[in-house]
This record gives C-alpha cells, structure tokens and sequence, in this order.
C-alpha cells in the first residue's frame, strides 16, 4: 500500500537535482506544476499525473522527523515529500528512483529506505486518471480515496492540498490504511470533520470508521456505514481492542479576540499557554507537518497578515522532550483578530498534568491576551499525541473559562450563579470581571453532566445584560 515516499537530505534539492530526480520517469515523462508552485508532478507522455513532488521543506525543528517517521535526522535538513499513484501499477517504483536519485546527489537517506533505487522507470505504459486533482488513488463524483502505509499520518503540504481540492469540488475525503497506522493530532482533527473519514482495513473485518469504529462497506463510489438490523451501523470488533495504559493528555482549547491594530502581534496567548504548561516556549511552527520554522509570533503574524481576509491554519509543535502541539485558525471578524487555539500535551505513566497552572493561567489570557473562552480537559490517550484506530475515551473537563466580553452579555449575576457544584472565581478587574469554573480534576467522567449542565445555564441568559 505504501506510495509515499521521502527524500531526507542536508543540502537543498535545487531545480537540477529535482530536474534529475524527476527524470526516474525517462525522456518521455513531463513536469507540470501544481497549485501556487508548491507540487511538481510527474506525467505520462499524454499529461495524466503519474507522481506529486512536494517543494522541498527545510526543517529546522529538532525531533520532527523522529516524530512522524520514527527517525532520528540532525536538523536542519530537507524534507522532499513523493506520492505516486495508486490507480498506476508498479508508480511506487518511480516515486521511490527520484528520492534515490536525489539522495545519490545530495546525500541522506529514503524514508522507507527499501523504496530507494536510481532506475529509470518507463512511464509510456503507465495509465493514470486525468481529473485535475493532485494525485489521489481512486476518485467518484462523491469521493477522493487515499491510500496511506506510514508509521505516522500527518497533515503534511500533500494533504492539506488534496484536503483543498476536495473540498472545492464538492467531495469527501477518505484515507484508508492498514491498522498499524496511526493519526498525528492536527490530521485527526482534520479528518474528524464531516465528510472526511479514516477507512481502517483490517484484515479479518474488512473496513471500519478509525475514529467511530463503524462498520464500512464500498457503496455507490463512497465508503459508508453498513446498517445493522436496528437501523445503526455494528461497530467492529477490532475498534475495541484497547490496551490498558497511564497515558493522559491535556487538551486547552481557547480563543482570543484582539483588536485589528497593526501593531497587534499574534501566538503570544500560546506562547504563555506554552511556558506556563511546559516551562518554555513552543520550539516551531509552520502551515503543515513536519513543522518546519522556528518559533517566532512576528513571522506568524505576518503570514497571517498577508493571508487576510482569508483564514490561516498553523501548527505549532513543542520540544522532543515534552510532546505538545497546538493548531491554530486566525480569522478576522468584527470583533477584531479572533485566534481559536487547540493545544494538546502528553504525559505518561508517573507523569501529572499542571492542572494547578490552570487558573492562573486564565487569568493571565484573561489580563493581558483578550481571552473570550477557554475548555480545559484530561483524556487518558497517548503520550506521543498519536491516535490508533481504537476505542478512545472522551475528555473529561476540568475546568471552563468565560471572558469579560461574554459575561458582561449574559450578565454576571446570571453567569456567578450555575446550577453545579462549584462556584466560579472571578478573573480580571472588578469592573469588566471574566469567570473560571473549576469542575474537577480530570479522573471523574460525571465533570462532563456538569459542563452540559453548566452550559445550558450560560444559554439562558439575557443577550446584552449588563453586570
């Protein structure tokens, strides 16, 4: 199943080692460039794409490539990324003779390192889908189908791209990959998204939902849920097949709302988020997997600043010694500049989540970074951020935050007095107060009827109230 293949090398593939990688495909073969330059792909005499060369990516973040490829590779190097496609038989050949190729001349290794070769693969035999879309294995009027065999899967440039694409034409993304395979935070909660789908093909069940666990069958050009005799899709076996562990992360999710001034600099909230979670602040950043650029709030507010009035999505990645990522949307609105932050940190066995930095925290992004609400939870998975085709237990909240802008209109006498157990700490000035709602310590799933209960209570104040 594996048709990606990846070229690590530490000089930078420039366009003669590209021109000399891409011609694996023999004179025969032409080079079209994809959308904003950043895919080269590799066609058939007649144009169809057979293989999507990434623009390589100079990672100068320590412990990426451990992260995703298991591999240990000094920093910095270049990260080029080759998928070939599925619908061409043998295609994974080419893919694997141009990372050979480029890595003859610039040195590093393949990742997987049997796909290397310098062989000269005939492409005038080769047949491909001509659909205009980057190179996917098998595409319907409803479906983008991807195949996938990699220790990790990651929203790299590749699939951010294939994410687009879909999306413009009106279809749902499905990755299938074998059950050894697991998701890296950002592309679970991509593909956690309606209609986008993980297919797991399992090789005594056939096909299931890697995040429901919903039994799958091919239908109609789309993978979808078999319904069972009471209307419900069975949920297979194998999505129950969990292993006890002392794994736990902590998940803080929160947005900020700044003014539009030009002078307003944006991840700063993060950044405390991070040191005061972690001791020190994220180790990079970038708009895809591997995480390639230093930390730096000004170069990502200016990336952002270029973007706008278009969203901008970035990750964030921590140092190797304490596993954190954070996903970031920026967009404008008429409030101002609005940041929705999801920052996940693992811990293991012996290892405590700093659920007592939970409220000073607050109040700091509540002081000093705008904050308007912030959901802090415990969940028992992995350490490593990584999620496997397996029953996952829900978050169990410990605490919610509501900054000054929503209490002021849902009015503080209403919001000081919840139908739950604990009552709220007020955060801020006297004047314009946010509030803090402790609701447990992460271990005790009934936190979750409270957060629902103290939800619907919020939801029933009065638009526009003042305190």
């Amino acid at each position: 199943m594996t048709k990606d293949v990846i070229a690590l090398t530490p000089k930078m593939p420039d366009t003669w080692a590209l021109l000399a990688g891409l011609y694996a495909g023999g004179p025969e073969a032409g080079v079209t460039a994809g959308s904003e330059g950043a895919v080269l792909r590799l066609c058939a005499p007649d144009g169809r794409p057979l293989v999507s060369v990434e623009a390589p990516l100079l990672v100068q973040v320590p412990g990426e490539a451990e992260r995703l490829l298991g591999r240990d590779v000094p920093v910095p190097f270049w990260w080029t990324e080759v998928r070939a496609s599925g619908a061409v038989p043998g295609a994974e050949r080419l893919a694997g003779s141009v990372c050979g190729r480029l890595c003859l001349l610039l040195g590093g290794s393949t990742w997987p390192g049997p796909a290397s070769s310098t062989e000269v693969v005939d492409v005038r035999a080769a047949v491909a889908p001509d659909d205009g879309q980057p190179v996917v294995d098998v595409l319907t009027d409803s479906t983008s189908v991807v195949l996938a065999d990699r220790p990790v899967l990651a929203l790299t440039t590749w699939l951010s791209e294939v994410l687009r694409g879909t999306s413009e034409s009106g279809r749902a993304l499905q990755i299938v990959t074998p059950p050894h395979v697991r998701l890296s935070a950002p592309a679970r909660a991509t593909l956690l998204q309606v209609p986008n789908r993980w297919v797991v093909q399992d090789p005594e069940q056939g096909y299931y939902d890697g995040l429901s666990g919903a039994v799958l069958r091919w239908r109609d050009g789309t993978f979808a849920p078999v319904p069972g005799a009471d209307g419900t899709a069975p949920v297979a076996e194998a999505f129950g097949r969990t292993s006890p562990s002392g794994d736990r992360q902590l998940v803080v999710a929160f947005r900020t709302t700044l003014p539009a001034h030009e002078d307003a600099v944006l991840g700063e909230g993060l950044e405390t988020a991070w040191r005061a979670l972690t001791g020190s602040a994220p180790a990079g950043w970038g708009t895809a997997e591997p995480v390639n650029l230093p930390w730096s709030p000004r170069r990502l507010t200016g990336l952002a600043r270029d973007r706008a009035p278009e969203p901008t999505h970035l990750i964030v990645t921590g140092h190797p010694d304490r596993p954190a990522l954070a996903w970031i949307r920026v967009t404008r609105t008429t409030a101002g500049v609005e940041q929705d932050v999801t920052l996940v940190l693992g811990y293991g066995e012996g290892e405590e989540p700093p659920l007592e930095a939970i409220a000073p925290l607050a109040e700091v992004l509540v002081t000093e970074h705008g904050l308007t609400t912030m959901l802090t939870s415990v969940r028992r998975a992995a350490r490593d951020l990584t999620t496997g085709p397996v029953l996952q237990a829900p978050p169990v909240p410990v605490a919610f935050t509501l900054g000054a802008r929503d209490v002021r209109g849902i009015g503080l006498t209403h919001a000081r007095r919840p139908p739950v157990g604990v009552r709220p700490v007020v955060l801020g000035s006297a004047s314009e107060p946010a509030l803090h709602y402790p609701l447990g310590d992460g271990s005790d799933a009934g936190a979750l009827v409270e957060l629902h209960r103290l939800a619907a209570h919020l939801r029933t104040g009065v638009p526009g109230a003042e305190a």
